[in-house]
């Protein structure tokens, strides 16, 4: 059984800068991805970024040139580093392992939130 556990969110003022980390309890394969979304109140969840086993990563928009994904296949986490900051990336933040060949395609974290004060 999988579980991801997310630590590391907080308020932050605007400008600032915040790392997010998930720990993956459970076996974790090659062809897992791993990323982060976040949801803000009203809206739907989006990408933040996804990062595969051989270091590939793909960013939502938003977030290109802010924010770095990160993945340590050993010790089974995924971290987020932000920077430069937004109040518009105020939201849960929620750790993913997504996988085709695994029985359940998406496993996910509890969420952490990010408070970004302007």
């Amino acid at each position: 059984q999988v579980q991801l556990v997310e630590s590391g969110g907080g308020l932050v003022q605007a400008g600032g800068s915040l790392r997010l980390s998930c720990a993956v309890s459970g076996s974790i394969f090659t062809f897992d991805v791993l990323g982060w979304y976040r949801q803000a109140p009203g809206k739907q969840r989006e990408l933040v970024a996804t990062i595969t086993s051989g270091g590939g990563t793909n960013y939502g928009d938003p977030v290109k040139g802010r924010f770095s994904i990160a993945r340590d296949n050993a010790k089974k986490t995924v971290s987020l580093e932000m920077s430069s900051l937004k109040p518009e990336d105020t939201a849960v933040y929620y750790c993913n392992l997504h996988s085709n060949y695994r029985p359940v395609h998406d496993y996910w974290g509890q969420g952490t939130q990010v408070t970004v004060s302007s």
